[in-house]
């Protein structure tokens, strides 16, 4: 997509996310099994304090995707210490811990625009060691993980203490 360009970012642009956060926590819901979520004003505040605290880990970073002005998408990369504690690893590991584009945009290259950008800044920083967790339910993303070479290594399991038991 020629309009979009993709930029390194910081704490700095963290709000400009709200949106697309909040499209994907939609998207998450329509496509995952039922649950109790969030309402939208606290998931948003849970995560913008998690895109905090995980910026200030050497070699985290967000790429934003515009298209003019306007954020169309964004990749939010945590960099974690290493070695692993089950694969061999790297010293540092990267886990994408969020991939948003946003509804009007889908399908139109941004996220692999997104994702070749995280693979060109792991590569510049030496880490070649990158985790992705994917919704159940979210087949589209999981297929195209995929195609990029990334496996299904771990499958969380979770009880919500909300949900009523029947």
């Amino acid at each position: 997509m020629a309009d979009v360009t993709i930029h390194k970012v910081g704490a700095e642009a963290v709000d400009r996310l709200e949106p697309l956060w909040l499209a994907l926590h939609e998207h998450h819901q329509s496509v995952a099994p039922p649950a109790v979520y969030q309402p939208p004003h606290r998931s948003w505040a849970a995560r913008r304090g998690a895109y905090l605290e995980w910026l200030a880990s050497p070699g985290s970073f967000i790429l934003l995707a515009e298209k003019g002005q306007e954020a169309v998408g964004y990749a939010m990369v945590h960099v974690k210490p290493g070695p692993d504690d089950t694969w061999v690893t790297g010293d540092r590991i990267a886990e994408l811990e969020t991939l948003s584009v946003a509804p009007a945009a889908r399908g139109a290259g941004i996220g692999t625009m997104l994702l070749d950008g995280v693979d060109a800044e792991l590569a510049a920083q030496g880490i070649g060691d990158l985790f992705i967790a994917a919704l159940h339910g979210n087949d589209a993303a999981i297929r195209l993980y995929q195609r990029r070479g990334l496996r299904p290594v771990m499958v969380h399991l979770a009880r919500f203490a909300a949900e009523p038991t029947g």
